[in-house]
């Protein structure tokens, strides 16, 4: 199935035949391909615009014009036909080839990939959906294999590429990377006429396809028994993290796939019950709770030294114990900067065979946001994650000047990030006023977060303190309510807009909180509380990137 941009199309009335070769386009082209809906191009007082638009990598882009009822042509030209009688209309090709002409003039604004993705193979179409025209039909500029009818719909990928192939001009079919330049370049040229979730929606689907491209890592250490993915907020460990607990359960194996936060525990219980049982790992959720499960006795969450010490040697007691059938042949840790030096020894324990079992981390150490020291016991060169996939361009580089490697932002084109200069001591009540104001400029309450970097909402406190965590974790799972959390419990999690309220940054971790709060925001970031004090934790590279940030 297609990636549609964007993912839901609500049709004007009149709209039937581009319904039809939309929903034909969605469900016949393979996965890689890449449809736009609906493409404007203004030049000067002047909008032209492309129906449909395919970006399909390994075989070139075709530009559609969709024309319903039934259309003809006379000496005189074009006409549509229906119960209200004939009229005039623009000249269908003429018009796809037009709007392709000053679309791909468009694109070769947008760089150097874009004006390569233009010299790939291009073709216009037109699509007369509600009608038959016959095999031997041609008029001069209109060979049949540019026209999709009513019939061709059954094979409308066939006849898509086989448009591009005979029809087509340019140098050489396009590959993923110049699909994507136009999807950026795209994103820039409609991003004044979009609402903000329907950009937020085309951000997530290009995250979605580029984290899953990063499966190719795990196909090539698919024989390795340890291995050490590290990669900078935003590059989709912890789908790789799941998706290595995912194979390797497929595979046959008793796995365990552990984390050290609350909420991104609950996250991968609630992802992992989705899966087909063969492919779900035996122990899903937080490191501790695993020790609680097999006999340890539960702690408070004031004793620190029953979590760093006790806890873990009792681990290393009860897996002694372990029949190796309640043990594991691999163990999956995301975040694992999380796990101090103890805590090491009792996981391999928890081994059925401490030496050959499979150990499998991921972590970044830009996020280490807990005063606490580990290092893993794997001594193999790490796998280095480069690519930020998971956020807009604008938050990506932003992030990116804080991160200790060189990161390449992927995400698409979005919003500038904006800033609400205030004194820490007033963060929290201008953030609140500033989830207000996003709602009133169409955001609904479950795109949003409010993540606090010192004291936590009071709504956060009522919340856990009167339904407990699991209770608040799902409510932020379900997705329909505004959402208050801490930056150090909403690691490895996300929400389109992120309102991160400075009201606090202090102690040798304040750069890691920072850096980890800024990058929960899939498609919109905003900054609460004094810039510089944002500025001054974060170094020169945040200060450079914020001269763009826009005031509120």
């Amino acid at each position: 199935m297609a990636t549609m941009f964007p993912t839901d199309v609500d049709f004007p009335a009149g709209r039937h035949g581009e319904r039809t070769v939309w929903e034909a386009l969605r469900d016949q082209l393979p996965d890689e391909v890449v449809v736009w809906y609906s493409v404007r191009v203004l030049d000067g007082a002047r909008e032209r615009e492309i129906d449909l638009l395919v970006g399909w990598p390994g075989v070139g882009f075709a530009a559609i014009e969709v024309k319903g009822g039934r259309v003809g042509r006379t000496e005189e030209g074009w006409y549509s036909s229906g119960a209200g009688g004939s009229h005039r209309i623009e000249d269908p090709v003429a018009q796809v080839q037009d709007a392709r002409h000053h679309l791909t003039n468009r694109l070769r604004e947008h760089g150097v990939a874009a004006q390569r993705a233009v010299a790939a193979r291009w073709v216009h179409v037109v699509a007369f959906p509600a009608m038959t025209v016959p095999p031997s039909w041609e008029m001069p500029g209109c060979p049949r294999g540019i026209v999709i009818d009513q019939v061709d719909l059954d094979h409308v990928a066939e006849r898509i590429r086989a448009a591009i192939n005979l029809h087509g001009t340019g140098h050489a079919p396009p590959d993923g990377d110049d699909v994507r330049a136009v999807a950026e370049a795209l994103a820039a040229v409609l991003a004044d006429r979009q609402d903000p979730r329907t950009r937020a929606r085309e951000q997530e689907t290009v995250a979605d396809q580029l984290t899953a491209d990063q499966g190719m890592i795990l196909e090539a250490i698919q024989h390795w028994r340890r291995a050490r993915i590290i990669g900078g907020a935003g590059t989709g460990k912890t789908w790789l993290a799941m998706e290595q607990a995912r194979r390797l359960a497929g595979r046959g194996e008793r796995v365990a796939l552990v984390c050290y936060s609350r909420g991104l525990a609950r996250y991968l219980e609630r992802r992992t019950r989705t899966w087909r049982r063969s492919e779900r790992p035996a122990y899903v959720g937080l490191f501790h709770d695993l020790p609680v499960r097999w006999g340890a006795e539960p702690g408070g969450d004031d004793d620190s030294d029953y979590y760093e010490t006790r806890l873990p040697r009792r681990l290393r007691e009860l897996a002694a114990e372990m029949p190796p059938a309640e043990k594991f042949d691999a163990i999956v840790v995301d975040e694992a900067q999380d796990f101090s030096d103890a805590w090491w020894p009792a996981l391999l324990a928890c081994l059925r065979d401490d030496e050959r079992g499979g150990l499998f981390v991921f972590l970044d150490d830009g996020q280490k946001v807990f005063p606490r020291q580990g290092q893993d016991p794997i001594s193999l060169d790490p796998f280095q994650l480069s690519k930020n996939l998971r956020n807009t361009k604008q938050i990506g580089q932003l992030i990116g000047s804080m991160s200790a490697v060189a990161m390449i932002p992927r995400g698409l084109p979005g919003p500038p990030v904006r800033v609400a200069d205030v004194p820490a001591e007033n963060a929290l009540d201008a953030a609140d006023g500033i989830v207000a104001e996003l709602l009133d400029q169409g955001w609904e309450p479950g795109d949003v977060a409010l993540i606090t970097t010192a004291h936590r909402h009071p709504v956060q406190k009522e919340l856990v303190e009167g339904r407990g965590w699991d209770a608040y974790w799902d409510e932020y799972f379900d997705g329909e309510e505004v959402f208050y959390g801490h930056v150090l419990g909403f690691k490895g999690l996300e929400r389109r807009v992120v309102v991160l309220c400075v009201n606090g940054l202090t102690g040798d971790r304040a750069r890691e909180r920072l850096y980890t709060g800024m990058s929960r925001a899939t498609s919109l970031l905003v900054l609460v509380g004094p810039r510089d004090l944002v500025e001054s934790v974060g170094g020169e590279g945040v200060r450079r990137r914020l001269t763009s940030a826009e005031p509120m």
